[in-house]
């Protein structure tokens, strides 16, 4: 057996926790390991998403959304890590950045156009802001928006695009100040990119270690001309847009992380009852005992750290250093969790034919997307010494 969680949950959540856990387990389960070897991306897990309300969980109802807590949320994004990690970032990416981005930055006609069909899974949302020399100093990006008239031409390259490739709203920061004249951070807008835009391309789709199930893509923007109504809020704001979207979706990242660790402890203690060696399950060991209180008690306390930032973000508190501390924490639980877990699986573990391989591949990259562990830290330690 596995240690149940100790946050207590309301009917609500519990009823839509028990959703979230047999969708991923009749859905999802089965078919993830299919996935991540053909590095294929299933459209229709989108729309089945959308159907069951996943993809607009923070959305308020005049939106098409179901009006949910950050909790509640979170609590079910655990339960499609613990399935898959891949869906899990699509789920986390869409939910946390554009949406959130458009709901609280966008014009009237911005969030009557987008929001409904983003939360019923009829459009994929998207986040571009790297680039491939600005990654964690985002604020060097390059990438040049130009007023025309009742447009803007766009040029550039975004990259690690998460569903770029199949998004139907993308939120792009780009440079609108002139190239002579850079204001830094505050020379950043945000815009709402279709597909359909002369101009758009996709470029090269990356050939990942882990999350291979998710498309991480190029797009290029090719003297694009936007619309001027696709600039969200105010010229200028764009990368403070983007930052404080960040603070919210590093929430949805630990709670993936959560979810590949809480898998990886399971499958742990399954194989542990089950593997012999010396005439003993291994379980009867205290060398691999030891190593299932550690992982256990490393993805409880990441858990309880999480809903506690979770908890404070919905009471409506300032939350800025517990968020990095719930994904620093989260993330480096599931590196170090799934790596026990492949010293349990011993050489079982090193190869394909068992899932503990992936969720390691899956979770190094959590402490990286989304702002590094030392980013995070850096956000951790500006907060301790500010006077």
């Amino acid at each position: 057996m596995t240690l149940r969680s100790l946050t207590p949950l309301t009917p609500d959540q519990a009823e839509i926790q028990r959703l979230a856990r047999d969708f991923a387990q009749n859905e999802i389960a089965p078919r993830a390991a299919a996935w991540d070897r053909d590095s294929y991306f299933e459209p229709a897990l989108v729309r089945q998403m959308g159907d069951l309300g996943f993809l607009g969980m923070l959305v308020p109802e005049e939106h098409g959304g179901l009006g949910l807590d950050n909790l509640t949320y979170l609590i079910a994004l655990e339960e499609i890590a613990a399935a898959d990690a891949s869906a899990a970032v699509l789920m986390s990416v869409h939910n946390s950045l554009p949406t959130q981005m458009i709901l609280k930055y966008g014009s009237a006609e911005q969030r009557r156009r987008f929001l409904a069909p983003m939360a019923r899974g009829e459009m994929l949302g998207a986040f571009a802001l790297s680039e491939s020399e600005a990654g964690s100093d985002a604020a060097s990006l390059r990438a040049q928006a130009v007023r025309d008239g009742d447009a803007w031409i766009l040029d550039g390259t975004k990259s690690w695009v998460t569903s770029g490739s199949h998004a139907g709203a993308i939120l792009a920061m780009v440079r609108t100040d002139s190239p002579g004249m850079r204001r830094g951070a505050r020379g950043i807008s945000t815009f709402i990119i279709t597909p359909d835009l002369p101009g758009f391309k996709v470029g090269k789709k990356e050939d990942k270690m882990g999350l291979r199930a998710s498309p991480t893509v190029q797009l290029i923007f090719d003297r694009m001309r936007v619309p001027a109504d696709r600039l969200v809020g105010e010229e200028g704001l764009g990368f403070v847009y983007a930052m404080q979207s960040l603070e919210h979706g590093r929430l949805g990242i630990a709670a993936q992380s959560v979810g590949i660790a809480r898998h990886a402890l399971q499958l742990s203690v399954a194989y542990a009852s089950e593997r012999r060696q010396f005439g003993h399950f291994i379980k009867e060991f205290e060398g691999v005992q030891f190593k299932l209180a550690d992982m256990a008690a490393r993805v409880h306390s990441a858990r309880a750290l999480l809903h506690a930032a979770a908890a404070a973000k919905d009471r409506g508190e300032a939350v800025a250093p517990h968020t990095s501390m719930a994904k620093l924490v989260a993330s480096e639980t599931a590196m170090w969790v799934t790596t026990q877990a492949i010293q349990i699986f011993g050489g079982n573990g090193f190869v394909k034919d068992y899932p503990v391989e992936r969720l390691f591949r899956d979770a190094k990259v959590t402490e990286i997307y989304e702002g590094t562990s030392e980013i995070q830290r850096i956000v951790i330690g500006r907060a301790l010494t500010q006077s």
